[in-house]
């Protein structure tokens, strides 16, 4: 999307999340995508906040651990972003050659970009005719602050990496869509991924993203209400939301307060398909796809279903990827699964993808 620099065949994905920092890579045969590298490391609470990395050290620290821990040999790195530094908007544009709006990007973004124009890098799709006017195109406009774009590329490096390719997540997803899941072309989803500070709402409409939103709440706030209620530490209330029972408190009690978060959480869900309805008639969402670490909270599937009204399905980025089982245990990519989406999308990006 955003940022180009190298060209090697193998690339590691790299989703450097708010919570932990997730690594994927995979080769390309005949057969499909094989899994060839995992792994999950977590970080220090605080070290990125609203997307923007506060402790850079701990970031790298990360990263150099996973390269050694998993015995990495590829260098070249594709990674992405989310939350508000990053502004994807579709738009309408006079028709022109994919050089003309090259050329022109910067003129015709502006009034879109809450922020200085020299202040972000900008890329676009043209997604074709407009339906609406004569003489106009629909066009994906991505535009990202160049000072965050600059703090991950730094951590990057700084772990002994090269980024070749900065993504956005929701554009990652929907790589991991079509690699994982046959969805006829017919078929509109909303993309649901809950990461620890910030939950992503997408709509793949056609096989293309084009609409995406940004919640600032996620799996942190579980905890943060957990400590809220009950008056207990961090470390305790991350072990209440995974399910671990403690004293002087009931499961009734814990299930209330998990269920409160839960709620607003679809309500936003809710909205954000609602909205997207609302400004696209005659299309529909068939179906919301849940992933990030915040997916498999207790009854959120279930709660999803009922109060938006669509089927519900935790996503599987390993469902059509190939691995070895003296490599890789199943239940541990089974329990796993959903955390790795955005990574797993990373993986199979490569130089020259659109």
């Amino acid at each position: 999307m955003v940022l180009s620099f190298l060209k090697k065949k193998e690339v590691i994905g790299l989703d450097i999340g708010s919570s932990s920092v997730k690594l994927v890579q995979l080769s390309q045969a005949k057969k499909g995508w094989e899994l060839v590298k995992l792994g999950f490391e977590p970080l220090p609470p605080e070290a990125i906040v609203d997307g923007s990395i506060i402790d850079s050290m701990s970031v790298t620290d990360a990263i150099k651990k996973l390269i050694a821990d998993h015995k990495v040999r590829a260098k070249d790195t594709v990674s992405s972003l989310t939350g508000n530094s990053v502004i994807i908007k579709k738009v309408e544009l006079p028709a022109m050659t994919e050089e003309e709006l090259g050329e022109s990007i910067q003129w015709e973004a502006e009034q879109y970009i809450p922020f200085p124009i020299s202040e972000v890098n900008i890329d676009f799709q043209i997604l074709g005719e407009s339906v609406g006017g004569k003489g106009q195109m629909e066009v994906m406009l991505v535009a990202v602050k160049k000072d965050v774009i600059n703090d991950y590329i730094n951590v990057i490096k700084e772990a002994g990496l090269n980024p070749m390719i900065m993504d956005v997540d929701a554009f990652a997803l929907e790589n991991m869509m079509e690699i994982n899941y046959t969805i006829p072309p017919v078929e509109n989803i909303t993309m649901v991924n809950i990461g620890a500070s910030v939950t992503s709402i997408s709509v793949i409409a056609g096989g293309i993203t084009t609409f995406t939103r940004t919640v600032p709440m996620g799996g942190n706030h579980y905890t943060e209400e957990l400590q809220r209620n009950f008056g207990i530490p961090f470390k305790e209330a991350e072990e209440l939301k995974l399910g671990k029972q403690l004293e002087d408190m009931t499961p009734d009690e814990v299930a209330q307060v998990v269920n409160m978060v839960s709620e607003s959480m679809v309500m936003e869900v809710r909205r954000s398909v609602d909205f997207f309805i609302a400004g696209n008639p005659g299309l529909v969402i068939h179906r919301i796809m849940l992933c990030g670490g915040g997916a498999k909270t207790q009854g959120l599937k279930e709660l999803m279903n009922e109060k938006v009204g669509l089927d519900v399905e935790i996503t599987n980025p390993f469902n059509g990827l190939n691995y070895n089982p003296q490599n890789f245990d199943a239940k541990y990519l089974e329990d796993m699964a959903p955390c790795f989406g955005v990574a797993v999308g990373c993986a199979v990006r490569r130089l020259g993808d659109r």
